[in-house]
């Protein structure tokens, strides 16, 4: 089954994700460099590295296994958005747009 993963539109979705990402929690507190930065960017990074990955595998019921786990960091990441807003780390605009990304992927 293995194939291009680079083809695949939640692969590419899931890049576009994690770019927003790195580019909103730069602008977070210092501070929040080992706590809230550090986990958001992980968490988005292993979104589209579950999707590869996943990709790579021998059949289609490990593909599905990879998205799901996908999905979870998604929902994970969705939470750290909340907190992110609650917390006043970013302006809305910038986290209304990493929140539209992650509900695409």
């Amino acid at each position: 089954m293995a194939q291009d993963f680079h083809e695949l539109k939640v692969w590419q979705k899931a890049i576009e994700m994690t770019t927003c990402i790195y580019k909103l929690t730069q602008r977070f507190p210092k501070e929040e460099i080992y706590g809230l930065t550090s986990q958001m960017r992980r968490t988005s990074v292993s979104v589209a590295s579950n999707i590869a990955e996943g990709r790579g595998r021998l059949n289609r019921a490990e593909f599905r296994q990879f998205l799901g786990l996908s999905q979870g960091s998604v929902f994970e990441l969705k939470t750290q958005l909340v907190v992110a807003r609650n917390l006043g780390f970013a302006i809305d605009r910038d986290l209304d747009e990493a929140e539209l990304l992650s509900n695409e992927v």
